[in-house]
C-alpha cells in the first residue's frame, strides 16, 4: 500500500466481538477482539525489538469495552481484561487487515509450540 491509510468508518459488532474498519481505498477489515489483543502494539506485549515480543494466552473471550480516538491518525481501545495502552494507527490497522490470516496462524503456531491455549 502506498501513503497512509484513512478510515472511513469504524463500527464495533459487540455480539460477534468484531471491529470492523472501512478504510478510504474501500479496503473492510472485520478483525476479532482477541486477535486486536494479541497484537496490540502497546511496548508492554511488543517490547522495544522484536526479540523482545510478548506471547500471551488466555484472550478468547476478550472483547473491546471503549474505542477511543487518537488524534486523526489512530484510536485506543480498551478491552475487558484491562489491556488499554495500545495505540493502533490506521496503516497498523490496515495492515492487520490485510495480515490478518497469516498472523493468526502464526500466532497459533507459537500459542501451541509454547503449551498455551486461547482460552
Amino acid at each position: 500500500m502506498s501513503g497512509a491509510a484513512s478510515v472511513a468508518a469504524i463500527k464495533l459488532r459487540r455480539a460477534e466481538n468484531i471491529l470492523e474498519i472501512t478504510f478510504e481505498d474501500g479496503h473492510v477489515a472485520a478483525l476479532p477482539s482477541e486477535y486486536l489483543r494479541v497484537e496490540s502494539p502497546s511496548a508492554e506485549l511488543q517490547g522495544h525489538h522484536p526479540s523482545e515480543r510478548q506471547l500471551i494466552g488466555g484472550k478468547a473471550l476478550v472483547s473491546i469495552d471503549e474505542i477511543v480516538p487518537t488524534g486523526n491518525y489512530a484510536i485506543r481501545l480498551k478491552f475487558s481484561d484491562g489491556h488499554d495502552t495500545g495505540i493502533y494507527s490506521w496503516d497498523y490497522l490496515h495492515t492487520l487487515g490485510r495480515e490478518h490470516n497469516i498472523r493468526w496462524r502464526r500466532y497459533l503456531a507459537e500459542l501451541a509450540a509454547a503449551g498455551l491455549t486461547r482460552e
